[in-house]
């Protein structure tokens, strides 16, 4: 079987290998393919793995070898699902592999935004503390998590690591689940006592509020310049979920107001991010460029179970197939 990697430097710049992939037939790897290289480079090849690079209608009638489509990622809108259905492509994709790195993102971006971290790093270099007439000193003021409330949008497997790690800080932690009928009610999650409210309710008096939830019609922009009046002021908000899932123009303003006290995120609306995004420059606002899944035991962990995913449908067993 020949198998193409059409974007392969997001997950693999290098650094691990693709050998769980290599055991299971030829292996041709591309860093970054554009929409004019895809028809090219799929030529008699029967199985892609792909992370952002787009299957729509048109490519499933130039490409009749195609068998299999890999997603190496939990999200498969870059495929066309029902043309897949029609040309007889099976398309799989990754739905676990981040849940420890993503949250472990989470906390990162909180304590930055409550640590400063990086603020004082940079004083610390530029001389700051060498002139310092006092032992210590600090350029603004640090925060501490103890006996803060964190609201959590998403209690999936993310967002329920999340909620561990934030109870080992010593924080409250209150959820809007994606299952409506928790609402109202209390669950354990590993001990944790978390209540289960709407997230209107929920982000009134937060001192922080995070956001673990997928994009659907219901949270795109779910929070905006409305639902940003009801934040407690000076409230943290991080976002690990997805970049529209946020009105970045809204947040932005409230980060200017001071209605938000920070906003950190691993994802913005358009990536790579344009030139004209609202948050370059904002204040209290730390951005990573979607790394958080990124940590090397993470990555050999998507490409063993994209492997597994492959050689299950060889086998004639297909798993963890969307379409």
């Amino acid at each position: 079987m020949k198998i193409v990697i059409l974007d392969g430097s997001a997950a693999n710049p290098g650094d691990i290998s693709w050998g769980a992939l290599e055991k299971l037939g030829e292996v041709i790897a591309y860093d970054v393919t554009s929409k004019d290289q895809l028809i090219e480079r799929m030529q008699g090849a029967e199985c892609a793995i792909t992370n952002k690079t787009v299957f729509d209608r048109e490519a499933f009638g130039s490409l009749p070898a195609l068998k299999y489509i890999g997603v190496l990622a939990t999200g498969y809108n870059v495929v066309d699902l029902e043309a897949a259905r029609e040309h007889g492509v099976t398309v799989t994709n990754v739905p676990e592999y981040a849940t420890f790195a993503t949250a472990q993102m989470t906390m990162a971006l909180l304590l930055e935004l409550t640590n400063l971290v990086g603020l004082h790093t940079a004083s610390v270099m530029n001389g700051d503390w060498v002139r310092s007439p006092q032992f210590c000193y600090f350029k603004s003021p640090l925060t501490e998590l103890a006996g803060k409330t964190i609201h959590i949008l998403g209690l999936g497997k993310i967002g329920k690591r999340v909620a561990q790690m934030a109870s080992s800080f010593g924080m409250t932690v209150t959820a809007t689940p994606h299952n409506a009928s928790l609402l109202g009610t209390t669950v354990d999650v590993s001990g944790i006592t978390v209540r289960c409210m709407s997230f209107e309710d929920g982000i009134k008096g937060s001192d922080v509020v995070s956001l673990h939830c997928p994009l659907t019609d219901d949270t795109r922009e779910i929070i905006n310049a409305g639902s940003l009046l009801n934040f407690k002021r000076g409230a943290l908000l991080i976002n690990c979920a997805r970049g529209p899932v946020v009105n970045e123009k809204a947040v932005r303003e409230a980060l200017d107001s001071g209605l938000l006290g920070g906003y950190g995120c691993d994802v913005v609306c358009v990536e790579p991010m344009l030139p004209d995004n609202p948050l370059l420059g904002a204040p209290n606002c730390v951005i990573t460029p979607h790394i958080a899944w990124t940590p090397v035991e993470t990555r050999i962990r998507l490409i063993d179970a994209a492997a597994q995913n492959l050689k299950a449908f060889l086998d004639g067993n297909p798993v963890n197939k969307v379409n």
